[in-house]
């Protein structure tokens, strides 16, 4: 009988269980060693694909900016600048909420990393095309990186605990309702999230309207 194969090693397969581990359990959770024994294979035969940890990680972060969408921003889509910002931020969150743990290295910036840089070009390319400045479109990309990003590293209502009596009325007189705040998490956030991303789009509309004033 045909002893079984194993599975091919391939670079989209070490992203994957690689994005898996970190998804489980953490970015301390990965290393070459226990990767490769997660694969099935030696520790060495991932130098053919990649050379470092790092690099491993750094392709993880790309796979989850990969997940974002970017259709709102092709010509002919028929979305104003304002919508396709909203559109692609919430798509954004999203990615980033299925991953959390990832979101340290994708704050570092995309570096060389293809998916980060399409992102980053689109965003970009797409306020220009609008009528930003090109400084101005530079500075809402960081900012809506920024935004994303904060939203992404923890739960605001998450931090709250689930015990009344950590909030004594006497020491926080308008925290008396706090420890129900973890069992909306979800909801709270995703309200939280959209409330601060119309209002920073507000602002955006105001300089936006000054810009195409001549102010």
């Amino acid at each position: 009988m045909a002893r079984p194969r194993k599975p091919l090693l391939s670079t989209d397969r070490i992203v994957r269980v690689a994005r898996e581990l970190v998804d489980a359990e953490g970015l301390a959770a990965v290393s070459t060693r226990r990767l490769a024994a997660e694969l099935g294979v030696s520790g060495p035969s991932l130098y053919n694909h990649f050379r470092t940890k790092d690099e491993i990680l750094e392709a993880v972060a790309d796979s989850v900016s990969a997940q974002v969408d970017l259709s709102m921003f092709e010509a002919g889509g028929g979305r104003d600048w304002r919508t396709a910002l909203h559109d692609w931020a919430v798509s954004y969150r999203a990615a980033l909420r299925d991953h959390p743990n990832i979101v340290p290295v994708l704050a570092g910036g995309p570096g060389r990393r293809p998916a980060g840089l399409r992102l980053a070009d689109a965003v970009y390319g797409a306020m220009v095309d609008a009528g930003w400045p090109p400084s101005q479109a530079t500075s809402i990309g960081a900012l809506m990186r920024y935004f994303i990003m904060g939203s992404a590293l923890g739960s605001f209502a998450g931090g709250f605990v689930d015990d009344a009596s950590a909030y004594d009325p006497a020491d926080y007189p308008h925290l008396g309702q706090a420890h129900l705040l973890a069992e909306q998490q979800e909801k709270i956030d995703e309200r939280a999230f959209e409330t601060g991303l119309r209002a920073l789009l507000d602002g955006l509309q105001e300089q936006f309207t000054r810009v195409g004033q001549g102010a």
